[in-house]
């Protein structure tokens, strides 16, 4: 009778770990590069009022801002000392709210379009003038679900 023989099963080198900081370098920078920290610069001095029942946005993807206020020093030069509407990164009028709302609606999926909400920061020492006449431009962009954001008061 013949003997099957086993193959004596080679020994395979372990996994070299020279490369690994190479590799998380690399993917270090990567990240640094592609993050995105601000969003917007803020063009507006607004300090939001106090108040002692606030919920939390959950999804802030889904969520505009709009700030009201005067226009810090570096742009009173350009802007005046009036109380502005600042879109985004830039210092707008009313009539631009229903162009930055669909610019906002169109990179939403469209599942969740009926989720968006308009968030107001709105300066405390600014009068209701220009808070009514951006609630009348949301209004008639259809945009009904409405934030006003404050500051959580001191106990």
């Amino acid at each position: 009778m013949s003997r099957f023989k086993k193959s004596s099963a080679s020994a395979q080198p372990g996994i070299s770990t020279a490369s690994l900081p190479d590799i998380v370098f690399m993917l270090l920078f990567f990240f640094m590069v592609v993050t995105k920290l601000r969003d917007s610069e803020q063009k507006l001095t607004v300090k939001t009022p106090s108040a002692t029942e606030l919920t939390k946005l959950e999804n802030k993807s889904l969520v505009n801002f709009i700030m009201i206020g005067r226009p810090v020093k570096k742009y009173q030069d350009i802007y005046g000392t009036k109380p502005r509407i600042q879109l985004g990164d830039k210092i707008a009028d009313e009539e631009e709210i229903p162009l930055f709302l669909e610019k906002h609606k169109s990179s939403v999926p469209e599942g969740q379009q009926a989720g968006i909400t308009t968030s107001l920061k709105i300066d405390g020492d600014v009068t209701m003038g220009i808070v009514s006449d951006v609630k009348t431009a949301l209004r008639k962009a259809g945009q009904l679900k409405l934030n006003y954001s404050a500051n959580k008061k001191a106990e």
